[in-house]
């Protein structure tokens, strides 16, 4: 029986850190690309509803819904600044028929007004 020499390499130790950093490398981009979709999505939810649904129109499927936190982001970003009680900014609607206008600012001439929002589906 005979020995014979073996050579020992000690790269393994240096492969686990390349594959760390990496992976490191790798979750930090990533992160980093979420954060620029969270930011970009945010500031489109700001602008005015047309703008947004253009915007919004160029997003692949259900992308922003599955990866972003799109609800949070739509709160904070609709959320306005009035509170309980404060003046509501004028506003037109159209009636249920159509016909004609209505104004906040003229019925607020005439009479105290309630404003009521939700969400009936």
């Amino acid at each position: 029986m005979s020995i014979h020499p073996v050579a020992v390499s000690r790269s393994g130790p240096k492969k686990v850190r390349n594959l760390k950093s990496v992976v490191a490398g790798t979750v930090i981009v990533l992160l980093l690309m979420w954060a620029f979709a969270s930011a970009g999505v945010y500031a489109a939810m700001r602008q005015p509803p047309e703008s947004f649904a253009r915007i919004m129109a160029r997003v692949p499927g259900p992308v922003a819904f599955l990866l972003l936190p799109f609800e949070t982001l739509w709160t904070k970003a609709r959320a306005g600044a009035l509170n309980i009680g404060d003046r509501a900014p004028d506003f037109s609607l159209p009636t249920i028929d159509k016909s004609s206008r209505v104004q906040l600012a003229s019925l607020l001439a005439k009479q105290p007004v309630v404003l009521i929002f939700g969400s009936y589906t």
